[in-house]
Order: C-alpha cells, then structure tokens, then sequence
C-alpha cells in the first residue's frame, strides 16, 4: 500500500491509500476518486516528498496532543456519526433528486428548507455555476446496520 497526496480542482487537498501507483492512475482517471471537502472527482497527485528514516525514537500518531491539531480515525468517525444524526435528524431526505430540488428552492417554486440526498460529482458543479451552495458529507456507513 502507498500513501499518495491528491489535490482536487478546487485545490483541497487530501491522502489517499492505493494498492500502487498505477491502481492510483487507475482510479483517478476512472473518476472513483473524489475530494473528501467537495465530492470533486477531477482529481491529480501532489507533489510528494519521500520518507525516509532517521533512527531514533518517532513519537507515534496515537500519542499526538490536541495541540498538534490532529484528530484520530476514531475522533473523527464520532465527529461525523455526529454530523449524519444531525443532518438526519433535522433535514428532509430527497434523496437522488437532490439537485432538482435543490433548484426549485433556489429558484422559489417551493418553500426553503434544510434537506440532504444524493447529486454526482457533476451535479454539484453545476449547481455551483448556478450560485447555488451546496455541501459534500463524506456519509461514513452505520456501525450499528
């Protein structure tokens, strides 16, 4: 497995896990990856330094303080199990005609209110060009399903 730094059309950029580089070339130009902020999957590698060892004593990922600003894997799927109750608890489900709905209330043919679904990649672009704001969850599956 190798660690590679992805940067998407909006320059947001994220680590992805690939088996090796050509399964990252693979995946990329097929489209299956996408941007963890934005669902954008016009996505390229970054620049990337290599790792080499030192010798000596590494402090490990999981002794890191909150002052490093990181947030372990775990922290970080109790943040967003938080995020998707909330989300499901206070937002309607329209959804794969997320983006139709989405312009019928941008464009007042029905009342505003806080929804969530599904839009591609493409969709959500083009909402954008519209003027019309939308959000990517990264939606985690259900621990308890």
């Amino acid at each position: 497995m190798i660690l590679f730094n992805l940067v998407c059309s909006s320059d947001h950029s994220f680590e992805c896990w690939f088996r090796d580089g050509a399964a990252c070339e693979s995946q990329i130009a097929a489209g299956e990856v996408a941007c963890p902020v934005c669902g954008d999957s016009l996505v390229r590698k970054a620049p990337m330094a290599p790792h080499i060892a030192r010798g000596g004593v590494r402090r490990a990922e999981t002794e890191k303080t909150e002052t490093d600003g990181d947030v372990s894997a775990k922290e970080l799927r109790q943040a967003l199990e938080v995020l998707r109750r909330h989300v499901e608890d206070n937002a309607d489900y329209v959804g794969p005609q997320f983006a139709e709905e989405a312009r019928r209330m941008h464009y007042g043919e029905t009342g505003e209110r806080p929804i969530y679904g599904e839009a591609s990649p493409e969709q959500t672009s083009a909402l954008r060009d519209e003027g019309i704001e939308t959000v990517a969850i990264p939606w985690l599956p259900r621990q308890d399903s």
